[in-house]
């Protein structure tokens, strides 16, 4: 994991996660994606990270992300998703990672049944749930804990 003054880490969301703000926003929020990754920027910031955000529809891409994390020793935050609940190959992407923490905006235990099947989250190193956007900076906030220790 990085020791450097300022630690990156990768904050990566799935699909459909860009249009935060217009889609289901009594379950998502109005907060957009835009201003999603400015907040997490500044939280990032204000405690010692440097926090790169990225959104993709593209299951590829995410992998190739993951990849670059697992290589690099970046700490991640993932918000999977859709495929929290089906993509072997992101679970197997998060199980390469050294450090993952696993955001879901929604409690996806209150949901629809397919949504309590999650396939990712046992490969991942913490879960949040159902805390709205918050579960982001709760995320960063550990990620910061662990990587000053380190």
């Amino acid at each position: 994991m990085s020791t450097d003054a300022t630690t990156k880490v990768l904050v990566l969301n799935g699909p459909n996660l860009g249009r935060l703000g217009v889609r289901e926003p009594e379950v998502y929020g109005s907060t957009t994606f835009a201003e999603l990754s400015d907040h997490l920027i500044g939280t990032g910031a204000a405690l010692g990270l440097d926090v790169e955000v990225r959104q993709t529809n593209h299951e590829g891409e995410m992998l190739d992300w993951l990849g670059e994390a697992a290589d690099q020793q970046l700490p991640v935050v993932l918000n999977p998703a859709a495929w929290s609940h089906y993509s072997i190959a992101i679970a197997d992407a998060v199980a390469q990672c050294e450090l993952v923490i696993e955001v879901h905006i929604s409690n996806v235990h209150a949901r629809e049944e397919f949504r309590k099947h999650l396939v990712v989250s046992p490969y991942a190193t913490g879960v949040i749930a159902g805390l709205g956007l918050g579960g982001y900076d709760l995320a960063l906030t550990h990620v910061a804990a662990v990587t000053e220790r380190d």
